[in-house]
Protein backbone atom coordinates (compact mmCIF):
# COMPACT_ATOMS: atom_id res chain seq x y z
CA UNK A 1 0.00 0.00 0.00
CA UNK A 2 1.39 3.39 -1.02
CA UNK A 3 2.03 6.02 1.65
CA UNK A 4 0.71 8.78 -0.63
CA UNK A 5 -2.77 7.24 -0.35
CA UNK A 6 -2.89 8.95 3.03
CA UNK A 7 -2.05 12.41 1.75
CA UNK A 8 -4.63 15.21 1.75
CA UNK A 9 -4.57 18.92 0.97
CA UNK A 10 -4.97 21.11 4.01
CA UNK A 11 -5.25 24.91 3.97
CA UNK A 12 -2.56 26.40 6.20
CA UNK A 13 -5.11 28.49 8.08
CA UNK A 14 -6.72 25.29 9.46
CA UNK A 15 -3.55 24.25 11.30
CA UNK A 16 -4.25 25.30 14.89
CA UNK A 17 -1.51 27.62 16.15
CA UNK A 18 -2.84 27.89 19.68
CA UNK A 19 -5.32 26.05 21.89
CA UNK A 20 -9.01 26.93 22.00
CA UNK A 21 -9.90 29.84 24.27
CA UNK A 22 -11.09 27.39 26.91
CA UNK A 23 -10.14 23.74 27.30
CA UNK A 24 -12.95 21.42 26.27
CA UNK A 25 -14.57 23.79 23.77
CA UNK A 26 -13.31 22.02 20.65
CA UNK A 27 -15.57 20.75 17.89
CA UNK A 28 -16.15 17.03 17.43
CA UNK A 29 -16.96 14.82 14.46
CA UNK A 30 -18.65 11.57 15.50
CA UNK A 31 -17.91 8.88 12.91
CA UNK A 32 -19.74 5.55 12.69
CA UNK A 33 -17.12 3.24 11.22
CA UNK A 34 -19.67 0.62 10.16
CA UNK A 35 -21.78 2.93 8.01
CA UNK A 36 -19.32 5.76 7.34
CA UNK A 37 -21.90 8.28 8.51
CA UNK A 38 -20.79 11.21 10.63
CA UNK A 39 -22.37 13.95 12.68
CA UNK A 40 -21.06 17.26 13.98
CA UNK A 41 -20.97 18.01 17.68
CA UNK A 42 -18.69 19.39 20.42
CA UNK A 43 -16.43 17.93 23.09
CA UNK A 44 -18.85 19.20 25.73
CA UNK A 45 -21.36 16.69 24.38
CA UNK A 46 -18.83 13.84 24.15
CA UNK A 47 -20.08 12.07 27.33
CA UNK A 48 -23.54 11.81 25.74
CA UNK A 49 -22.16 9.71 22.89
CA UNK A 50 -20.51 7.13 25.15
CA UNK A 51 -22.48 3.98 25.86
CA UNK A 52 -22.73 3.17 29.57
CA UNK A 53 -21.29 -0.28 28.87
CA UNK A 54 -17.84 1.23 28.17
CA UNK A 55 -14.41 1.47 29.76
CA UNK A 56 -12.33 4.55 28.89
CA UNK A 57 -8.54 4.21 28.66
CA UNK A 58 -6.31 7.31 28.80
CA UNK A 59 -2.57 7.92 28.49
CA UNK A 60 -1.37 9.70 31.63
CA UNK A 61 2.12 10.53 30.33
CA UNK A 62 3.28 14.05 31.10
CA UNK A 63 5.19 16.17 28.59
CA UNK A 64 8.61 17.32 29.73
CA UNK A 65 10.21 20.60 28.68
CA UNK A 66 12.36 18.57 26.33
CA UNK A 67 13.37 21.33 23.91
CA UNK A 68 16.81 22.87 24.52
CA UNK A 69 18.85 25.33 22.51
CA UNK A 70 22.61 24.98 22.31
CA UNK A 71 25.16 27.43 20.92
CA UNK A 72 28.05 26.12 18.84
CA UNK A 73 31.59 27.52 18.87
CA UNK A 74 30.77 29.56 15.76
CA UNK A 75 27.73 31.09 17.47
CA UNK A 76 25.12 29.03 15.64
CA UNK A 77 21.89 28.23 17.51
CA UNK A 78 20.88 24.57 17.33
CA UNK A 79 17.70 23.01 18.66
CA UNK A 80 17.80 19.72 20.59
CA UNK A 81 14.63 17.75 21.31
CA UNK A 82 15.57 15.33 24.09
CA UNK A 83 13.86 12.01 23.44
CA UNK A 84 15.29 9.41 25.82
CA UNK A 85 17.43 9.61 28.94
CA UNK A 86 20.40 7.25 28.86
CA UNK A 87 22.00 8.50 32.10
CA UNK A 88 21.96 11.66 34.23
CA UNK A 89 24.34 13.29 31.76
CA UNK A 90 23.51 11.58 28.45
CA UNK A 91 20.42 11.69 26.23
CA UNK A 92 19.31 10.81 22.73
CA UNK A 93 17.88 13.77 20.86
CA UNK A 94 16.49 15.01 17.58
CA UNK A 95 18.72 17.84 16.38
CA UNK A 96 18.08 20.67 13.94
CA UNK A 97 20.41 21.01 10.92
CA UNK A 98 20.94 17.29 11.43
CA UNK A 99 23.44 16.71 8.62
CA UNK A 100 25.86 19.17 10.22
CA UNK A 101 25.72 17.58 13.68
CA UNK A 102 28.62 15.13 13.69
CA UNK A 103 30.13 13.27 16.68
CA UNK A 104 32.61 15.53 18.46
CA UNK A 105 30.74 18.77 17.79
CA UNK A 106 30.42 20.82 20.98
CA UNK A 107 27.78 23.21 22.31
CA UNK A 108 27.08 25.41 25.30
CA UNK A 109 23.62 25.11 26.88
CA UNK A 110 21.72 27.33 29.35
CA UNK A 111 23.20 27.38 32.84
CA UNK A 112 26.71 27.00 31.44
CA UNK A 113 26.43 23.26 30.77
CA UNK A 114 28.56 21.95 27.91
CA UNK A 115 27.45 19.22 25.54
CA UNK A 116 29.08 17.12 22.84
CA UNK A 117 27.54 15.00 20.10
CA UNK A 118 28.61 11.46 20.99
CA UNK A 119 26.99 9.26 18.33
CA UNK A 120 25.16 9.51 15.03
CA UNK A 121 22.07 7.29 15.44
CA UNK A 122 20.36 8.09 12.15
CA UNK A 123 17.23 10.08 13.02
CA UNK A 124 18.78 10.82 16.42
CA UNK A 125 22.06 11.89 17.96
CA UNK A 126 23.30 10.98 21.43
CA UNK A 127 24.66 13.92 23.37
CA UNK A 128 26.97 13.84 26.38
CA UNK A 129 26.49 16.73 28.82
CA UNK A 130 29.07 18.01 31.29
CA UNK A 131 26.58 17.99 34.16
CA UNK A 132 23.21 16.52 35.12
CA UNK A 133 20.33 17.26 32.78
CA UNK A 134 17.15 16.13 34.52
CA UNK A 135 13.58 17.39 34.84
CA UNK A 136 14.63 19.98 37.42
CA UNK A 137 17.10 21.43 34.92
CA UNK A 138 14.61 21.18 32.04
CA UNK A 139 11.82 22.84 34.03
CA UNK A 140 14.15 25.81 34.47
CA UNK A 141 15.85 26.00 31.06
CA UNK A 142 13.82 23.84 28.68
CA UNK A 143 10.94 24.73 26.37
CA UNK A 144 7.64 23.01 25.66
CA UNK A 145 8.23 20.83 22.57
CA UNK A 146 5.57 22.31 20.33
CA UNK A 147 5.43 20.62 16.90
CA UNK A 148 7.18 22.37 13.99
CA UNK A 149 3.88 23.22 12.27
CA UNK A 150 3.09 25.58 15.16
CA UNK A 151 4.89 28.66 13.92
CA UNK A 152 5.56 30.49 17.17
CA UNK A 153 7.61 30.24 20.33
CA UNK A 154 6.16 28.40 23.31
CA UNK A 155 4.73 30.46 26.18
CA UNK A 156 3.46 30.01 29.73
CA UNK A 157 0.00 29.01 28.53
CA UNK A 158 1.48 26.03 26.70
CA UNK A 159 2.91 24.59 29.90
CA UNK A 160 -0.65 23.91 31.09
CA UNK A 161 -2.55 23.57 27.81
CA UNK A 162 -0.03 21.19 26.19
CA UNK A 163 -0.64 18.80 29.11
CA UNK A 164 -3.70 16.68 29.81
CA UNK A 165 -5.54 17.39 33.06
CA UNK A 166 -4.75 13.82 34.16
CA UNK A 167 -1.02 13.84 33.25
CA UNK A 168 1.07 12.23 36.00
CA UNK A 169 4.20 10.46 34.75
CA UNK A 170 6.79 12.68 33.07
CA UNK A 171 8.50 11.30 29.97
CA UNK A 172 6.87 12.42 26.71
CA UNK A 173 8.54 14.54 24.04
CA UNK A 174 5.11 15.44 22.63
CA UNK A 175 1.60 15.51 24.04
CA UNK A 176 -0.88 12.63 23.69
CA UNK A 177 -3.11 15.22 22.05
CA UNK A 178 -6.53 13.53 22.08
CA UNK A 179 -6.46 13.88 25.85
CA UNK A 180 -5.97 17.65 25.68
CA UNK A 181 -9.73 18.05 25.13
CA UNK A 182 -10.70 16.70 28.55
CA UNK A 183 -11.67 18.94 31.44
CA UNK A 184 -12.48 17.93 35.01
CA UNK A 185 -16.12 18.67 34.16
CA UNK A 186 -16.16 16.34 31.14
CA UNK A 187 -14.47 13.60 33.18
CA UNK A 188 -17.06 14.04 35.95
CA UNK A 189 -19.93 13.69 33.46
CA UNK A 190 -18.40 10.47 32.13
CA UNK A 191 -18.02 9.04 35.63
CA UNK A 192 -21.58 10.06 36.53
CA UNK A 193 -22.78 7.67 33.83
CA UNK A 194 -21.00 4.85 35.64
CA UNK A 195 -18.24 4.66 33.04
CA UNK A 196 -14.84 3.69 34.38
CA UNK A 197 -11.64 5.50 33.41
CA UNK A 198 -8.29 3.74 33.69
CA UNK A 199 -4.76 4.99 32.87
CA UNK A 200 -1.93 3.52 30.86
CA UNK A 201 1.38 5.25 30.23
CA UNK A 202 3.12 5.55 26.88
CA UNK A 203 5.88 8.13 26.67
CA UNK A 204 5.51 9.77 23.29
CA UNK A 205 8.67 9.75 21.21
CA UNK A 206 9.81 9.18 17.65
CA UNK A 207 7.48 6.25 17.12
CA UNK A 208 4.50 8.60 17.27
CA UNK A 209 5.68 11.68 15.41
CA UNK A 210 8.45 10.67 13.00
CA UNK A 211 7.21 10.95 9.37
CA UNK A 212 6.57 7.90 7.22
CA UNK A 213 9.26 8.27 4.56
CA UNK A 214 8.88 4.88 2.87
CA UNK A 215 7.06 4.77 -0.47
CA UNK A 216 5.19 1.66 0.68
CA UNK A 217 3.78 1.76 4.21
CA UNK A 218 4.81 -1.84 4.81
CA UNK A 219 8.45 -0.72 4.63
CA UNK A 220 8.12 1.84 7.43
CA UNK A 221 9.89 0.96 10.66
CA UNK A 222 8.52 2.42 13.88
CA UNK A 223 10.91 3.62 16.60
CA UNK A 224 10.37 2.00 19.98
CA UNK A 225 8.45 3.80 22.71
CA UNK A 226 8.21 2.76 26.34
CA UNK A 227 4.87 1.97 27.96
CA UNK A 228 3.60 0.76 31.31
CA UNK A 229 0.33 -0.83 32.38
CA UNK A 230 -0.44 -1.41 36.05
CA UNK A 231 -1.87 -4.69 37.30
CA UNK A 232 -5.02 -2.85 38.37
CA UNK A 233 -5.55 -1.33 34.92
CA UNK A 234 -4.88 -4.66 33.20
CA UNK A 235 -7.37 -6.41 35.47
CA UNK A 236 -10.08 -3.82 34.82
CA UNK A 237 -9.58 -4.00 31.04
CA UNK A 238 -9.56 -7.80 31.01
CA UNK A 239 -12.69 -7.92 33.18
CA UNK A 240 -14.41 -5.40 30.90
CA UNK A 241 -13.51 -7.41 27.79
CA UNK A 242 -14.88 -10.61 29.32
CA UNK A 243 -18.09 -8.78 30.26
CA UNK A 244 -18.54 -7.56 26.69
CA UNK A 245 -17.89 -3.92 27.48
CA UNK A 246 -16.54 -1.58 24.82
CA UNK A 247 -12.97 -0.37 25.25
CA UNK A 248 -12.69 3.30 24.26
CA UNK A 249 -9.08 4.38 23.78
CA UNK A 250 -8.29 8.08 24.10
CA UNK A 251 -5.72 8.68 21.39
CA UNK A 252 -3.49 6.65 19.13
CA UNK A 253 -0.92 6.22 21.92
CA UNK A 254 -3.44 4.50 24.22
CA UNK A 255 -4.53 2.39 21.25
CA UNK A 256 -1.00 1.24 20.44
CA UNK A 257 -0.31 0.53 24.11
CA UNK A 258 -3.36 -1.71 24.46
CA UNK A 259 -2.81 -3.54 21.20
CA UNK A 260 0.88 -4.06 22.06
CA UNK A 261 0.12 -5.48 25.50
CA UNK A 262 -2.49 -7.99 24.33
CA UNK A 263 -1.79 -11.71 24.69
CA UNK A 264 -4.05 -14.75 24.34
CA UNK A 265 -4.66 -14.40 28.09
CA UNK A 266 -5.60 -10.72 27.87
CA UNK A 267 -3.75 -7.48 28.63
CA UNK A 268 -0.35 -8.17 30.16
CA UNK A 269 0.67 -5.69 32.89
CA UNK A 270 4.16 -4.31 33.34
CA UNK A 271 6.72 -2.21 31.50
CA UNK A 272 7.73 -2.86 27.92
CA UNK A 273 8.60 -1.16 24.64
CA UNK A 274 6.58 -1.17 21.45
CA UNK A 275 7.38 -0.55 17.81
CA UNK A 276 3.92 -1.68 16.67
CA UNK A 277 2.93 -0.08 13.37
CA UNK A 278 -0.81 -0.34 12.76
CA UNK A 279 -1.93 0.02 9.14
CA UNK A 280 -4.93 -1.16 7.08
CA UNK A 281 -5.37 -4.89 7.36
CA UNK A 282 -4.52 -4.95 11.06
CA UNK A 283 -7.07 -6.81 13.22
CA UNK A 284 -7.77 -4.91 16.42
CA UNK A 285 -7.87 -7.13 19.47
CA UNK A 286 -8.67 -4.72 22.31
CA UNK A 287 -9.91 -1.33 21.14
CA UNK A 288 -13.55 -0.93 20.07
CA UNK A 289 -13.81 2.87 19.94
CA UNK A 290 -11.35 5.74 19.72
CA UNK A 291 -11.21 9.47 20.42
CA UNK A 292 -8.53 11.09 18.30
CA UNK A 293 -7.38 14.37 16.76
CA UNK A 294 -7.05 15.19 13.06
CA UNK A 295 -3.60 14.05 11.98
CA UNK A 296 -0.92 15.15 9.55
CA UNK A 297 -0.90 13.76 5.99
CA UNK A 298 1.17 10.63 5.31
CA UNK A 299 1.75 10.06 9.04
CA UNK A 300 1.63 6.80 10.98
CA UNK A 301 -1.24 8.35 12.95
CA UNK A 302 -3.61 8.92 10.02
CA UNK A 303 -2.64 5.45 8.79
CA UNK A 304 -3.60 3.99 12.20
CA UNK A 305 -7.01 5.67 12.32
CA UNK A 306 -7.59 4.59 8.71
CA UNK A 307 -6.90 1.00 9.78
CA UNK A 308 -9.45 1.42 12.56
CA UNK A 309 -12.23 3.27 10.76
CA UNK A 310 -11.59 2.42 7.11
CA UNK A 311 -9.48 4.47 4.72
CA UNK A 312 -12.44 5.79 2.70
CA UNK A 313 -14.37 6.72 5.86
CA UNK A 314 -11.41 8.72 7.15
CA UNK A 315 -10.90 10.45 3.79
CA UNK A 316 -14.54 11.54 3.65
CA UNK A 317 -14.56 12.67 7.29
CA UNK A 318 -11.36 14.67 6.77
CA UNK A 319 -12.77 16.28 3.63
CA UNK A 320 -15.85 17.27 5.62
CA UNK A 321 -13.68 18.65 8.43
CA UNK A 322 -11.77 20.79 5.91
CA UNK A 323 -15.02 21.96 4.32
CA UNK A 324 -16.44 22.95 7.71
CA UNK A 325 -13.24 24.69 8.81
CA UNK A 326 -12.26 22.37 11.64
CA UNK A 327 -8.94 23.05 13.38
CA UNK A 328 -6.26 20.43 12.68
CA UNK A 329 -3.39 18.72 14.51
CA UNK A 330 -2.20 19.02 18.13
CA UNK A 331 -4.25 22.01 19.26
CA UNK A 332 -7.08 21.23 16.86
CA UNK A 333 -10.52 19.61 17.05
CA UNK A 334 -11.42 15.98 17.66
CA UNK A 335 -13.04 12.90 16.15
CA UNK A 336 -14.88 10.14 17.99
CA UNK A 337 -14.81 6.88 16.02
CA UNK A 338 -17.31 4.30 17.16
Amino acid sequence: MKTNQFYFDLPQELIAQKPSDRRGESRLIVLDRSSGRYTHSTMQAFPDFIDENTLLVVNNSRVRKARLFGTSKTGGRVEFLLVKKISDTKWTAMVSKKKKQHPGKKFIFPGGIAGEIAEDLGDLRSIQFSDTVDDTYLDKFGHIPLPPYIKREDNKEDWSRYQTVYAKKTGSAAAPTAGLHFTDEIISKIKEKGIGIVPVTLHVGLGTFIPVRAENIEDHKMHEEEYEISSETAEQINTAKKAGKKILAVGTTSTRTLESAWTHEGIKPGRASTDLFIYPGYKFKVVDQMLTNFHTPDSSLIILVSAFAGTENIKKAYQEAVRKGYRFFSYGDAMFIR
